[in-house]
């Protein structure tokens, strides 16, 4: 038996460490679960608009839907994981979110693409943000913020690199052969590896004497640490101000292309996006080496800042060179404010309540950001461009960096 097993101090420094083979699967879980789910909403709206016709606004809601339906399954997922294990969730989700893409490809109606977003929504809820911070809090403590920022990498992996496999695959085999194809290829590489490599945790998690990623069984119920954390103003300011920017972010992700495509050109436009994911990858490793020791509040502060201070140069500028840059920094940033709330609940909040906090922030925000590509919309037809509603995101990620570091007195204190 090895240290994990026995409930001996485990070294998670060590290459050896079983946690990192954890670290390694939840970053292909990362890449299909963002590649289908996140970033391949896009080509789902391009697709069915092409193949049925139907307008823009009613394919775009179905993706408002999935997001809305995925934050209610989500909030729950560390009582999943409690319940039936990691293993057997994540396999769980990877096999609804390949089911329900192969099932993208056969609709013929609308109300088969809400039934089947409500699918694909219970699958990105065992496959994204929630799933992964809640495994590896099972596997990590004084490492915890490295092995999610890594992991968490296959997200940005899932865009520059799954979708346009996904796009090419659709050019071949058609949308349905496609969808069906990226589903098989799903289950026949991860279920195995999760099958292989994601066992038990160690002991110090499962009999709750440690950090764990879910509720120890004398401690408060998830009902009760969800009452708690609603009245406590270190997980209110944490929670709101992530919601903020992470409204402004994806609105203004979304909308990149068709602000840059006037501006500088639709070729142009494509290099400003992949700088802005790569950055993107090349911010989260830099900050995984460090990032454990680093003010988490104050960091998410300069973050916030420094995507504000981005988006008045792309408001201002019509320099080709200082755009496509200011898009580069703004992408620095943004792998890191998907990794930093769990971190600053791991440091701020009581262990065992560490799984419920993260599902219900990541909820909470997921709900929020669901509405910024709509309303980003919304103003730039009112006002005839973009510079209004980018100048509303500036005041949001400006008002989240004064929030955050409100810290008020947690009541599930560490």
């Amino acid at each position: 038996m090895d240290a994990a097993t026995v409930g001996l101090p485990v070294e998670e420094s060590s290459i050896r460490y079983d946690g990192w083979r954890v670290v390694a699967v939840c970053f292909l879980v990362a890449t299909f679960g963002w590649g289908l789910g996140f970033y391949g909403q896009s080509v789902y709206l391009a697709e069915l608009h092409r193949l049925h016709g139907w307008p823009t606004s009613l394919i775009s809601s179905a993706t408002t839907f999935f997001y809305l339906f995925g934050a209610l399954a989500v909030a729950f997922i560390s009582e999943a994981i409690r319940g039936l294990g990691p293993r057997n969730c994540m396999i769980a989700g990877v096999c609804v979110m390949a089911g329900a893409t192969a099932l993208l490809g056969q609709i013929t109606s609308p109300w088969q693409l809400y039934a089947v977003s409500a699918l694909l929504a219970m699958g990105w809820a065992g496959t994204s943000l929630g799933m992964i911070t809640n495994t590896l809090g099972l596997w990590f403590d004084t490492k915890r913020g490295m092995a999610i920022s890594l992991a968490l990498n296959g997200a940005s992996c899932g865009g520059v690199v799954g979708v346009p496999l996904l796009v090419a695959a659709i050019g071949h085999f058609g949308f349905s052969g496609a969808a069906t194809a990226a589903a098989i290829v799903m289950v026949a590489l991860l279920v195995p590896v999760i099958f292989l490599f994601v066992g038990h945790p160690p002991e110090r998690e499962r009999i709750g004497a440690g950090p764990s990623g879910v509720a120890a069984a004398n401690g408060p119920s998830p009902l009760q640490i969800r009452s708690m954390a609603l009245r406590d103003v270190a997980f209110l300011t944490l929670t709101i101000a992530f919601a903020l920017v992470l409204f402004a972010q994806v609105g203004f992700i979304v909308h990149l292309i068709s602000f840059l495509d006037p501006v500088i050109g639709r070729e142009r436009a494509a290099v400003a996006v992949a700088l802005l994911t790569a950055m993107a990858v090349v911010g989260r490793l830099l900050f995984s080496t460090v990032i454990d020791r680093l003010n988490q509040r104050l960091a998410s502060a300069l973050s916030f800042a420094s995507q504000a201070l981005a988006l008045a140069i792309l408001i201002n500028s019509r320099n080709e060179m200082l755009l496509i840059a200011a898009c580069g920094l703004f992408g620095f940033s943004v792998g890191n404010l998907i990794t930093l709330p769990a971190l600053i609940i791991q440091r701020e909040f009581a262990p065992k309540s560490f799984g419920v906090l993260v599902s219900l922030l990541t909820a909470v925000t997921q709900v929020t950001y669901a509405f910024g590509p709509g309303i980003i919309g919304f103003l730039r037809d009112a006002f005839g461009g973009y510079a209004v509603p980018f100048s509303v995101c500036i005041g949001l990620e400006l008002s989240a960096a004064m929030l955050i570091m409100v810290r008020g007195r947690a009541q599930l204190s560490r």
